[in-house]
């Protein structure tokens, strides 16, 4: 629709200052006139403008979006989390905890102050919907897993190399 009105923007004014040129000699246009001539000029270019700076326009970068997948998980089993735990947090047993896996062992070699912002950032990107305590429990290792396979970083999380890339990628 734009062009269409740009062209007939611009027929109007050549027509309207051919118009005005043959009705009157040569220099004789009034102040009246020379001043509808400029703002008729400066409406095509204000256009013209507008038009170029939409088309111009940047779209924005989405945002990963977490979309569950209960793949390649350790099962989560209250009873037998509490049964294995101590009341320091630390595991005491079972190897098929997700406190075994090498996500939580980077996770657990942070500040108390950046697990919290790790998780606050999983959360801001809708992956985790804990509390942010910095403790790192089955709702973590999911949101981690979550965020990094959409970010393309799935296979990091098997080294404590890569693990610590994914993590950094949240914090910095």
């Amino acid at each position: 629709m734009l062009p269409n009105l740009k062209t007939a923007a611009l027929a109007a004014v050549t027509a309207l200052s051919v118009a005005v040129t043959t009705a009157a000699p040569a220099q004789a246009l009034g102040k009246n006139e020379r001043n509808f001539l400029k703002g008729v000029a400066a409406a095509v270019i204000v256009g013209a403008l507008i038009d170029n700076a939409q088309a111009r326009q940047v779209a924005p970068q989405p945002q990963p979006v977490y979309r569950p997948q209960p793949q390649h998980q350790p099962h989560y089993d209250r009873q037998r989390y509490d049964h294995h735990h101590s009341t320091s947090g630390r595991v005491i047993g079972s190897n098929s905890s997700v406190h075994a896996t090498v996500a939580a062992q980077t996770f657990n070699t942070y500040s108390a102050a950046q697990r919290r912002t790790i998780q606050s950032r999983l959360r801001s990107f809708g992956y985790y919907t804990g509390g942010v305590d910095g403790a790192f429990g089955p709702g973590t290792y999911r949101a981690v897993v979550a965020y990094a396979r959409d970010t393309g970083g799935e296979r990091q999380l098997q080294t404590r190399a890569g693990t610590f890339g994914v993590y950094d990628s949240l914090l910095y």
